[in-house]
C-alpha cells in the first residue's frame, strides 16, 4: 500500500511540474476543432509592412502635390512677370506682322526677335477658334479662350510693338503699311504709315455670305468672339420671349427653332453644343419650353463634314438622329428673313421655314484690304480664292519682301488652323535663315569694298560665298496633317487621325476625352489651360448660366 501511494504521488508531482506551454499545445479533441475554425489574425510582421507601404504612399502623394503646386505657381508667376527687353535697334531690319490669328501667333512664338524690329497688328489678342461654339452656349467664358498678344511679346528678347489698329492699305512697291485706329476712343493721332523691310501678311478672311439676301442683317456668325457672345444672348432672348405669357404654341415653336447653316466642323460642333445645353440645363430651368426646342442643320453639299471619312460621317448623322437634330443636306439657302429662312431642297422646291434665329457658319471670303493688295499686283495675283504664294510662302510679284499665310492665301491646303500654325512655325525658321543671309551679305560687301583680295582675305570671301549658297537653299514648306477632330454633342467626338499608311477613324465617349485633352494641349499658355479646365469643371458641377445681360 505504501508503494502504491508513493507511485501515485510521484505521478501527480510530474503532472504539476510540466510547463504551461506544453500543456497548451495538447488541447483536448473537443476544443481542437473549435480553435481550428477561429479566424486567423494578421501577424505583426504583415501589419508592419502594410503600415510602411501606406506611409510611403502618403509621402509620395504629399511630395507630388506640393511639388506640382510649387511648379504651377512658378510658371504662373513667370508668365505674369516678364523681364527686361532689348530696345529697338536702328541697325536691324523691320518686320511687320499683319494678323493675330493662328499663323501670326505661331510665327511670333517661334521668332527670334533679336534679329529684327518687330511690329504686329491689328488685334491685341489671339482667339482659340476651335472652342468658339462652347462660348456660344455658355460652356466657356469668352476670356478663357483668348490670349493677350502682349503675353507673348513681353516675353520676347527684343521689344515688339503691338498696334491695335486696322491695316487699311499695303503698298508692296513703297514697302509701307497704313494703319487706322477704328476703336471707340481715339487720340489726337488715329492714322499712321510704317515702312517695312519684310512683311508677313496673315489677316485671315471674313465670313462668306454668297450675296444671299438677309444674311448680314438677320443671321449670327461664328467667326469672332463677339459673334459667339451675340449668339448666346440671342438664344437666351428667344427663350425668354417664348416664356412670355400668352404666346401661342406656333409662336413658341418658331422662337425655339434654331437653324445652323454650314455642315463643316464649326456648324456640327455648334449644333452639338446647343443640344447639350438643352439636355443638361434648359430642361431643368425651362421645363415648359424644352419640348419645343428644335435644331436644324442646313448643308448645300451631299453630306456633312466632307473632310472626314465616310464611316465618321455616318456615325455623326446617326448621333444627330438620336439627338433629334435634323440634317438637311443638298439644301441651299435662298434668303434669310426676320422670322424665317427660305431654302431650296434637292428637288428644286423652295420652302419657308419659321425660326427664331439663324447661325451662319458657311465659308470664307477675302477681306477688302486683301483685294486691294491683289489689285496692285494684277500680273501675279489672278486667283480669286486668295493670294498666290510660292513654296516658301513668298507673295508672288513682291521680290521676296512679303510673305503670306493662312486663310488669305490660295494654296493646295485646306484653310484650317492647323495649316496656318505650321506655316507660322515654318516662317520663323525662314526668318532666322534670312537674318543669317543678310548678315553674311553685309559682311561680304564690306570685304569686297576693300579692293583686291589676296591670301587670308580671299579665303574668307570664298568661305562667305559658300555659307551664302548654303543659306539660300531654304527648305520648301511641307504640311504634315496631324488629323481632324470634331465634337458632335452628347459627350461624343470623332477623330480622323493618320495611322501608318492610312487613317484611324474613331468616335465615341473615349474620343470625346481625347478631343478635350488635345484642345487643352494646343492652348498657348498655362493661363488658358487652367481657365478652360476650370470652366469645364464649373459646368460639370453647377451647369451653364441661363441669365442674360
Amino acid at each position: 500500500m505504501s508503494v502504491c501511494r508513493a507511485r501515485i504521488a510521484l505521478g501527480r508531482s510530474l503532472t504539476h511540474s510540466r510547463p504551461q506551454s506544453v500543456l497548451r499545445t495538447q488541447p483536448s479533441r473537443r476544443y481542437a476543432s473549435t480553435e481550428s475554425s477561429a479566424p486567423q489574425t494578421t501577424s505583426p510582421r504583415t501589419q508592419s509592412k502594410w503600415r510602411t507601404f501606406l506611409q510611403l504612399v502618403g509621402r509620395v502623394t504629399l511630395v507630388t502635390v506640393v511639388g506640382s503646386g510649387a511648379l504651377f505657381y512658378y510658371v504662373a508667376r513667370k508668365d505674369r512677370t516678364p523681364g527686361e527687353q532689348l530696345p529697338h535697334d536702328p541697325t536691324k531690319k523691320t518686320l511687320v506682322v499683319l494678323g493675330s490669328g493662328w499663323g501670326a501667333t505661331s510665327l511670333l512664338q517661334k521668332l527670334d526677335t533679336t534679329d529684327y524690329n518687330v511690329v504686329i497688328s491689328p488685334r491685341n489678342y489671339f482667339l482659340f477658334t476651335p472652342l468658339l461654339p462652347s462660348v456660344a452656349v455658355g460652356t466657356l467664358n469668352p476670356h478663357s479662350i483668348i490670349q493677350p498678344t502682349r503675353y507673348i511679346t513681353r516675353h520676347k528678347t527684343r521689344t515688339v510693338s503691338v498696334i491695335e489698329a486696322a491695316a487699311t492699305d499695303v503698298d508692296p512697291i513703297a514697302k509701307t503699311v497704313t494703319f487706322a485706329d477704328e476703336s471707340e476712343i481715339q487720340g489726337l493721332v488715329s492714322s499712321t504709315t510704317l515702312k517695312y523691310d519684310y512683311l508677313v501678311y496673315a489677316v485671315g478672311a471674313e465670313t462668306q455670305t454668297f450675296n444671299i439676301p438677309g444674311v448680314k442683317e438677320n443671321a449670327c456668325f461664328m467667326k469672332e468672339l463677339d459673334d459667339a457672345d451675340l449668339t448666346h444672348r440671342r438664344f437666351l432672348d428667344c427663350l425668354e420671349s417664348a416664356a412670355f405669357p400668352g404666346q401661342t404654341s406656333e409662336e413658341i415653336d418658331r422662337l425655339l427653332h434654331i437653324v445652323v447653316v454650314g455642315g463643316g466642323p464649326t456648324g456640327i460642333e455648334l449644333s452639338g453644343e446647343v443640344h447639350d445645353y438643352l439636355e443638361e440645363d434648359l430642361r431643368n430651368w425651362y421645363p415648359e419650353l424644352s419640348s419645343h426646342i428644335k435644331i436644324s442643320l442646313v448643308e448645300a453639299l451631299p453630306s456633312v463634314l466632307p473632310m472626314f471619312s465616310k464611316k465618321l460621317i455616318e456615325y455623326t448623322e446617326s448621333t444627330f438622329k438620336e439627338a433629334n437634330i435634323d440634317i438637311l443636306t443638298k439644301t441651299m439657302v435662298k434668303e434669310i428673313k426676320d422670322k424665317s429662312i427660305v431654302v431650296q431642297g434637292p428637288d428644286g422646291t423652295k420652302r419657308e421655314i419659321p425660326c427664331g434665329m439663324v447661325v451662319w457658319a458657311a465659308g470664307n471670303t477675302l477681306r477688302k484690304v486683301t483685294k486691294d493688295l491683289m489689285a496692285k499686283l494684277p500680273e501675279h495675283q489672278t486667283n480669286r480664292r486668295g493670294l498666290n504664294v510660292d513654296d516658301h510662302l513668298r507673295l508672288e510679284g513682291t521680290s521676296g519682301s512679303v510673305f503670306a499665310l493662312g486663310d488669305c492665301t490660295a494654296t493646295s491646303y485646306a484653310p484650317t488652323a492647323q495649316v496656318a500654325s505650321q506655316q507660322g512655325s515654318y516662317l520663323a525658321r525662314v526668318f532666322k535663315l534670312i537674318a543669317r543671309r543678310d548678315a553674311l551679305s553685309t559682311e561680304l560687301q564690306q570685304l569686297e569694298s576693300q579692293g583686291l583680295l589676296e591670301g587670308e582675305k580671299l579665303k574668307q570671301k570664298e568661305d562667305l560665298v559658300r555659307q551664302l549658297e548654303k543659306v539660300e537653299k531654304m527648305k520648301l514648306f511641307k504640311y504634315t496633317h496631324e488629323g481632324s477632330l470634331a465634337y458632335i454633342g452628347s459627350e461624343k467626338a470623332i477623330a480622323d487621325l493618320p495611322f501608318g499608311v492610312g487613317n484611324l477613324a474613331i468616335g465615341g465617349v473615349a474620343t470625346y476625352l481625347f478631343w478635350r485633352s488635345a484642345y487643352l494641349s494646343r492652348l498657348f499658355s498655362l493661363r488658358n489651360r487652367t481657365l478652360v479646365a476650370s470652366d469645364w469643371l464649373k459646368v460639370r458641377f453647377f451647369g451653364r448660366d441661363v441669365s442674360r445681360d
